[in-house]
């Protein structure tokens, strides 16, 4: 294997090279995302509206279009100092072991206990529930990276946290589960019959292995009859996406240390927060017209929002409690497989990232599954870490270009997100090792009769 001597192995900044401040993208976007709606009357949510469900400084972030730079508390510094700045990762083995001539970084999030970079906005979002005062949060966990993140995020600061799971990944995850209990979450499988929503959703889909969508609905109906508690997200709104930028901000920092330059950026995409994140400075740079990139974003094809979907005004929920937003959506209603693709199950993309997707300055592609996991097992056998099933989204088209390096001769740079480890998804591992996993892809017909569900409301 050969490297090269003016870059190691692993790019780590000194802790003083943390940012200091959150990057808002939104700040140098000539197009906006589309305001919040409310569906009673199709206006755009005021901050008193929305301040019933969130925390006020969340919503401040939240509606704030035009500020570039916002300061990260003390305390949250402090907090991030547990397992940040995370190391940029030169993956020389892989290189070698593909033949291909391109250079391949990837961005470790999995060194904190919740395994991912979800505890980058957790601690932000309970911080400010802790100063406004409030006795405890409620949210929606998928695979439960930010289950487990908010779980350490509130025991750190003395506040209650109910965590509605989705129903097929508290099943298969039972030891992610018992890791937010450890922290003192409740954990409510989703749809339950704990909620005036979940009731009317087991009603309507019996049997159903739950989605994302039907777990924020049962979060928000949770937060809002509580005194003392509001509902965080830890994907899809602006405000995840700010303090996720904190990896791009690194990972830009990083490469900008030894003089490297990269050519394609690749991540994962659900709700959006790790993409978001990641993307947002180098997204930043081409808005400005300073430099140009190919960023890609990677959906599973069970959920294939953004290559599948329709930008228009949708329901962020399925129990429609929500706000509508603008974005890149297979309709509220949508309930995709039971599959491995854990935290990327989500019928919608954030506004933030659909909006540079619909102006073109990334573009998707969606994967199978079977496809996925094939990457992660070569990723873990050649670079030691077993990624997370969304995590290895990125790896299988990381390792794509890759090829298509070797195959034209062209030394490109790639840079990819590794949100998080695998070593709560044996099961997936498991059903993938023994055969037993397959390709579920939504159909034409089954993607119509969702869409065909939208709300009547302007483009």
């Amino acid at each position: 294997m050969t490297t090269d001597p003016k870059i190691p192995y692993k790019i780590y900044l000194e802790e003083s090279e943390m940012p200091r401040a959150w990057y808002n993208v939104r700040a140098d976007m000539k197009n906006k995302p589309a305001p919040l709606l409310n569906p009673a009357t199709g206006k755009p949510m005021t901050a008193e509206e929305l301040e019933a469900v969130f925390c006020r400084e969340l919503v401040q972030q939240e509606l704030d279009d035009t500020t570039p730079y916002i300061p990260i508390p003390e305390e949250i510094r402090d907090f991030y100092k547990m397992y940040r700045p995370s190391p940029l990762v030169r993956a020389y083995c892989l290189e070698e072991k593909l033949g291909t001539p391109a250079k391949i970084y990837y961005k470790f999030e999995g060194n904190n206990t919740s395994g991912s970079h979800k505890l980058n906005s957790a601690i932000a979002q309970a911080y400010y529930a802790k100063n406004q005062g409030l006795r405890g949060v409620t949210t929606e966990t998928g695979a439960g990276q930010w289950g487990t993140a908010l779980s350490m995020a509130c025991a750190y600061l003395g506040l209650d946290c109910q965590v509605y799971m989705v129903k097929c990944s508290y099943e298969q995850k039972p030891f992610r589960r018992e890791v937010m209990r450890t922290y003192g979450a409740k954990v409510t499988p989703s749809p339950s019959d704990t909620t005036a929503v979940g009731r009317k959703i087991l009603a309507e889909h019996p049997g159903t292995s739950g989605s994302l969508g039907c777990a924020i609905s049962e979060a928000v109906e949770a937060a809002t009859s509580q005194e003392g508690y509001r509902y965080v997200l830890g994907s899809v709104l602006n405000q995840v996406l700010l303090h996720q930028s904190v990896i791009g901000l690194e990972t830009r920092a990083a490469l900008d240390k030894y003089g490297i330059q990269p050519d394609i950026i690749i991540g994962c995409a659900g709700g959006g927060s790790n993409l978001g994140g990641l993307i947002s400075p180098f997204a930043g740079e081409m808005l400005r017209g300073e430099r140009n990139y190919r960023i890609i974003a990677v959906e599973p094809a069970s959920c294939p929002s953004l290559t599948r979907g329709r930008f228009v005004y949708d329901f962020c929920d399925t129990g429609h409690v929500c706000p509508l937003a603008k974005m890149y959506t297979l309709g509220s209603e949508f309930i995709p497989s039971a599959n491995h693709a854990g935290g990327l199950r989500y019928h919608g993309m954030s506004s933030v990232v659909s909006q540079l997707y619909h102006d073109g300055y990334l573009e998707a592609v969606s994967v199978e599954q079977t496809k996925v996991f094939e990457a992660a097992e070569y990723f873990a056998r050649v670079e030691g870490i077993l990624p997370a099933p969304e995590s290895s989204h990125a790896i299988r088209v990381a390792i794509d270009e890759a090829v298509k390096c070797r195959e034209t001769g062209e030394a490109k740079t790639i840079v990819f997100g590794l949100t998080g480890t695998g070593y709560f998804d044996m099961v997936a591992y498991q059903r993938y090792n023994d055969g037993k996993m397959v390709d579920r892809i939504p159909t034409d017909e089954e993607l119509e009769a969702s869409l065909a569900t939208l709300p009547k409301i302007g483009g």
